[in-house]
C-alpha cells in the first residue's frame, strides 16, 4: 500500500473513498512479492497491481465488496487444475490478500500521507480476527489506532513494526498466535560509491534505477564534481575513510569499492568489513584483490570480516564495457540481497522467487482472539 502513497495520498485530500488490496504472503512462484497493492476507487479507478494481471479483476471486486461493507477481509488465490475457470495464478503459486477500506482520519489514511512526504512509517494491520483499525508507528513517536486486541498485543505489535521499520522490511509477523501485516517505509538505502572514475558513473546510473540513494566519493576534487555525475544524489570531496567515518549507516546500505588503489581502499575496507551494512565489493584483478587481502590482515582485518569482502566485485557475465559491468555488480547485489545463485535459471530448479511467506515470530504473554490465518506457516580494472 505504502508503494502508492503518492497517489493514495492525493485520494485521500479529494476526500475520495477507497479500498486497498495487499499481498501478504506467497508460496511458490508469483509475479510480485508481499507488498504489492492494488487500490480501488468508489468510482471503479484503480492503482497498482498484485498479480500482473493474473488475478486483478477478482482483487478489483473484492475491494469493490470492501468498501460496500466497510470491513476488512482475506482471500486466498490458488487455482484449481482441475477447473479452467478457477481463479488463480497461471505460474502455480499462491496468493494471500489482505484488503482493507481506507477511511480519512484512519491509521491507513495518516500512513499514507506521511510516507507521500517521504517519512518513515509502519503500519500494521491484523490478519483476520480482529476488527481495529490498525497501527500507525512511526521512529521514536507515539504509535496511532489499535488492532483491537487489547494493549498488550497492540505493545507487542509496536516492538515487531519498529524493528522491521529498522530494516526498512515489510512482513508478516506472528505476535503471539495473532498474524498481523508490518508494512513499512523508510529512506531509500544507501550506496556509496568509491572512486570517481567511469565505471562509477554507469554504476550511479544502475544503483539509482534500483532505487538507492547514491553518493559518490573521492578525494581528487578534479575527478569527484557534478558534472562528471549528474544522476548521483550527491557527489563528496574527501578521503573515502574519513568520509564513512562520519556516515550512520543502516543494514541496507551498499558500499562499493572502485578505487583500486591500495592508498584509498586499505583504510575504507578495514572500517567497512566492520560495519553491519549489506554489502562490500571492491573492484579489481585477482592479482590486485590478493595483494589487497595481503595488505588488509597485515591492518589485522580478520578473516571472518574478510569472508563479507565480494571481490573481485561483480557476478561473472563478461562484461567489458563500464555499463556491463555496472549491470554485473548490481546483478551481484541483488542476488546477494535475496539469497540467489547468480546461475542460468535455464535448467535450473532453484525457486525463482526467495524468501517470500517468511515471518517473525513473536512471543508475547497475551491472549490470542483469533488463530493465524496461515498455519504453519564482471572482468575487472587492473
Amino acid at each position: 500500500m505504502l508503494d502508492l502513497a503518492p497517489e493514495l495520498s492525493r485520494w485521500c485530500a479529494e476526500g475520495r473513498e477507497f479500498a486497498v488490496a495487499t499481498v501478504v504472503a506467497t508460496r511458490g512462484s508469483a509475479p510480485r512479492g508481499p507488498g504489492a497493492a492494488l487500490a480501488v476507487a468508489a468510482d471503479g479507478t484503480a492503482a497498482g497491481s498484485v498479480s500482473g494481471g493474473c488475478v486483478e479483476a477478482a482483487v478489483h471486486e473484492l475491494c469493490r465488496r470492501a468498501l460496500a461493507t466497510g470491513e476488512s477481509l482475506l482471500e486466498r488465490f490458488a487455482g484449481d487444475p482441475d477447473d479452467p475457470f478457477a481463479i488463480g495464478l497461471t505460474c502455480g503459486g499462491t496468493l494471500d490478500v489482505l484488503v482493507t477500506p481506507v477511511r480519512a482520519g484512519s491509521p491507513a489514511a495518516s500512513a499514507l500521507t506521511a510516507a507521500a512526504r517521504g517519512e518513515a512509517v509502519a503500519l500494521v494491520r491484523a490478519l483476520g480476527g480482529l476488527t481495529g483499525p490498525g497501527l500507525l508507528v512511526r521512529p521514536g513517536g507515539l504509535p496511532e489506532g489499535t488492532l483491537g486486541g487489547g494493549a498488550i498485543l497492540d505493545s507487542a505489535a509496536v516492538d515487531a513494526a519498529r524493528a522491521l521499520l529498522d530494516a526498512g522490511r515489510s512482513a508478516a509477523v506472528d505476535v503471539g498466535a495473532v498474524t498481523v501485516w508490518v508494512e513499512s517505509t523508510a529512506p531509500p538505502p544507501r550506496m556509496i560509491v568509491f572512486g570517481a572514475i567511469d565505471y562509477a558513473a554507469a554504476l550511479v546510473r544502475v544503483g539509482s534505477f534500483l532505487g538507492h540513494h547514491v553518493t559518490v566519493c573521492d578525494a581528487r576534487p578534479v575527478f569527484a564534481t557534478e558534472e562528471r555525475f549528474p544522476d548521483a544524489d550527491e557527489v563528496v570531496v574527501d578521503w573515502p575513510h574519513r568520509y564513512l567515518d562520519s556516515q550512520r549507516l543502516d543494514p541496507r546500505a551498499v558500499l562499493c569499492v572502485l578505487t583500486h588503489d591500495a592508498r584509498f581502499d586499505v583504510p575504507l575496507l578495514v572500517r567497512a568489513l566492520r560495519l553491519p551494512v549489506a554489502y562490500v565489493g571492491a573492484m579489481g584483478s585477482h592479482r590486485t584483490h590478493r595483494e589487497r587481502l595481503r595488505r588488509l590482515r597485515a591492518a589485522g582485518v580478520s578473516e571472518a570480516e574478510l569472508s563479507r569482502l565480494r571481490s573481485p566485485i561483480g557476478l561473472d557475465l563478461g562484461a567489458r564495457s563500464p555499463e556491463e559491468t555496472a549491470v554485473s555488480i548490481a546483478a551481484e547485489i541483488v542476488a546477494h540481497r535475496h539469497g540467489g545463485s547468480g546461475v542460468p535459471l535455464t535448467g535450473s530448479e532453484a525457486p525463482i522467487h526467495r524468501g517470500v511467506g517468511m515471518r517473525r515470530v513473536v512471543r508475547v504473554g497475551c491472549p490470542s482472539p483469533a488463530p493465524s490465518p496461515f498455519p504453519g506457516a564482471a572482468p575487472q580494472t587492473p
